[in-house]
């Protein structure tokens, strides 16, 4: 019987194993041992379940619930695992939309329903749920053509799904079933039902929200919070998106093959300036602030955003001045290390507090004040005689990750300040219920600049990822809700704007790299948008920052 050579790199041990075996089988024979149970493997860095069969030479690295893979995986199969409770209980006329992220979970929603949802049927829902876990019932993946994807997908009442496969143009589809339940879904299975035993589903707001597992603690669930301003941030720009007709990709590509996309953007890009401005009024109808402090995540775009509440602060006859606390910098040797002995360049103590604080306040009091300009090089903040002094009409625009952190502007009076969170929060969905990370859409756009702007290739913004995010969780988004207003950055039509610059990019992923899984798995996602050419992008736009061609000067 042939043989295949495998490396297994959780045990590094080297095995002979028969062709065809599949990775479930294999993962008995070498024993790998770990606190939870494996979901999938990468083989050869490419994400696989556990039912892929062994063909070829390669090396394995199981994963569990703590590997992004893993939680990507068991959270998908929720998703199949509601959507059949939802099948099993209710008429076909009822739709399930996962919607986006919140309070450690996902929100969702139930279209068509007779009457408002009941805290007794999302009861019965989760009841129906855990007696599907209880009954391990496999997750079946079928390979069909594509054609009889669509008719299964319209026999069982998806028709968003039939729409996004019809404009593909692959000749092979993976449709996912449970039992009677049929659906789509970005990405590979775990198993079985009997490996998802940890999840919850409460009442939340007007819908539901799907509880997961810690990304820390696989046991626990994070309380369940109330995120007033972000949950409306998402609630208006979701509506907008229904609204005008583009709630999901399909929508979007529609628009592309009938030559309307130019109309598109300029709608939307309309619609986020509107918002700007918005901000701008609610500034001026507080007088006595004298400070913006505008923060966000990532490849948020809150450079831009500062530029262009400044233009419509000019605009309401104030002058901005702008000034960045990453110039506020502590001496590079003074600066916390963290639990491995490394410069922690995103905490707040990594910034020179007491001279910030100093010198806002006597800004505020109307002194003329030196400002330094902190050198990344030297790791060291330069003294070159810019110095600046407010007049009547001077109001200070200020950008940084610890913007809404009290603890920035502590000696500060609250009402001189106002502030904004800036953030990207995808308004579009895959279909109803796939939706699309914010995390992904701030991925592709730091890619991007970063290859353009930065000198870093795609590997080298990937492998820095996860620390960025941490970064992010533990500096910024505890912060979120201190804003006085939100704003959305992201834009419905620009991933078709950056997929024929990220796919150039990510292709440049060595098959060799540990990075190639998430490439791979990033070049898929955008294979479902149509490209857009840059050139009806406005000048002022978001997406400037990073594709270039900005009017702004960064």
């Amino acid at each position: 019987m042939a043989t295949v050579p495998i490396y297994c790199e959780n045990t590094a041990q080297h095995h002979d194993v028969t062709y065809g075996m599949t990775l479930k089988e294999y993962l008995h024979l070498c024993h790998v041992e770990g606190e939870h149970q494996m979901l999938g493997a990468l083989v050869n860095h490419k994400v696989r379940a556990l039912s892929y069969r062994i063909n070829k030479p390669a090396i394995i690295q199981f994963f569990d619930y703590y590997s992004k893979y893993g939680r990507d995986m068991y959270i998908r199969s929720l998703y199949l695992l509601l959507c059949k409770a939802v099948h099993d209980l209710l008429p076909l006329k009822v739709k399930l939309r996962i919607k986006h992220s919140i309070s450690g979970g996902r929100y969702c929603t139930l279209d068509n329903l007779d009457e408002p949802l009941s805290e007794e049927l999302v009861q019965r829902l989760f009841h129906s749920m855990q007696q599907t876990v209880k009954r391990n019932i496999p997750f079946e993946r079928i390979e069909m053509m594509t054609p009889n994807a669509i008719e299964e997908f319209e026999s069982h009442g998806l028709e968003d799904k039939t729409e996004l496969f019809k404009q593909r143009d692959h000749i092979f589809t993976s449709v996912y079933k449970l039992e009677n339940t049929v659906n789509y879904y970005f990405g590979y299975m775990v198993p079985s039902t009997g490996y998802l035993t940890v999840f919850g589903l409460e009442k939340y707001e007007n819908g539901m929200l799907l509880k997961l597992p810690s990304a820390k603690k696989f046991s626990a669930m994070a309380k369940t919070r109330n995120y007033p301003k972000l949950f409306s941030v998402y609630q208006q720009n979701k509506a907008w998106a229904e609204h005008m007709g583009v709630s999901y990709v399909s929508d979007v590509n529609r628009l592309i093959d009938e030559k309307k996309v130019k109309e598109m953007i300029l709608v939307a890009e309309a619609f986020q300036e509107k918002r700007i401005i918005s901000v701008a009024e609610a500034i001026a109808a507080r007088p006595n602030v004298k400070m913006v402090l505008i923060s966000g995540p990532s490849s948020s775009g809150k450079t831009t955003t500062c530029k262009r509440i400044s233009v419509q602060l000019g605009v309401l006859g104030y002058h901005p001045v702008l000034i960045s606390v990453d110039d506020f910098f502590l001496e590079r040797e003074q600066t916390p290390k963290d639990e491995n002995g490394n410069y922690d360049f995103e905490c707040v103590e990594a910034i020179d507090l007491p001279l910030f604080n100093r010198t806002l306040t006597e800004l505020i009091e109307g002194k003329r004040v030196a400002l330094p300009t902190f050198n990344f090089t030297t790791g060291k903040k330069e003294w070159n005689g810019k110095s600046i002094q407010l007049d009547e009409k001077s109001i200070m625009v200020i950008e940084g990750i610890h913007c809404l952190n009290p603890k920035l502007t502590e000696q500060v009076p609250d009402d001189v300040k106002f502030k904004i969170f800036v953030s990207a929060l995808t308004s579009i969905s895959i279909d109803r219920q796939n939706p699309i990370p914010t995390t992904d859409n701030r991925l592709l756009r730091r890619i991007v600049r970063d290859y353009n702007y930065r000198g870093y290739s795609a590997m080298d913004t990937l492998r820095r990822w996860p620390s960025v995010r941490n970064g992010e969780e533990k500096n910024i988004f505890p912060f979120q809700e201190n804003a006085d207003e939100m704003i959305n950055t992201s834009l419905v039509f620009e991933l078709g704007v950056l997929k024929p610059y990220a796919n150039t990019i990510l292709r440049l992923v060595p098959e060799t790299a540990v990075e190639y899984a998430e490439a791979s798995r990033l070049l898929k996602f955008l294979s479902y948008f149509k490209s857009i050419p840059p050139d009806s992008i406005p000048g002022l736009s978001i997406l400037r920052e990073f594709v270039g061609g900005s009017k702004f000067s960064y």
